[in-house]
């Protein structure tokens, strides 16, 4: 095995933990992956289209030896199996399957952004990724997780479960 990944998760539809749960035991089914740590769960109100019900989300951090573009495309096929159905962006959903992090490369294809585009802004990845690792670097902002979520300064409405 050879690199670290970090996966945000989310539900708002259906039994959003159980949404959640199964999706994390999907991820650990590949034998090409090791649970290293996952975060609690957090109840966290919906960002931009705000007329739907609140999220679940954590974040989980696996050991991989897959390449990133793979994985991306493992967590798809997994958001499939679980009833995701395209709707539009920011709509409610069964399952959403982040990658966040992959060690510390930088990826910018039409499929595949890593890091993440947006996670430094949210609050609900960022909170349950400082509650399993606060001193994660951001490899563009060279910031702690732990200083990226200081620099959010209004409340987005994340609440441990």
């Amino acid at each position: 095995m050879g690199y670290t990944a970090y996966i945000g998760i989310g539900s708002n539809a259906g039994d959003k933990i159980l949404n959640c749960e199964t999706a994390i035991s999907e991820i650990q089914k590949i034998d090409r992956h090791r649970l290293l740590a996952r975060s609690s769960f957090f109840n966290t109100r919906p960002i931009g289209y705000t007329a739907q019900d609140w999220f679940v989300n954590s974040v989980i951090k696996i050991e991989t030896d897959m390449e990133p573009i793979d994985l991306y495309r493992m967590l798809k096929t997994i958001e499939i199996r679980l009833g995701r159905k395209e709707t539009f962006r920011g709509g409610p959903r069964v399952i959403d399957l982040d990658l966040l992090l992959f060690d510390d490369r930088r990826i910018e294809t039409e499929e595949l952004q890593v890091p993440h585009p947006r996670f430094h802004e949210r609050q609900f990845v960022l909170i349950p990724l400082s509650e399993i690792d606060p001193n994660l670097i951001h490899p563009v902002m060279k910031k702690t997780v732990g200083e990226l979520l200081e620099e959010i300064k209004e409340d987005q409405g994340v609440e441990k479960i």
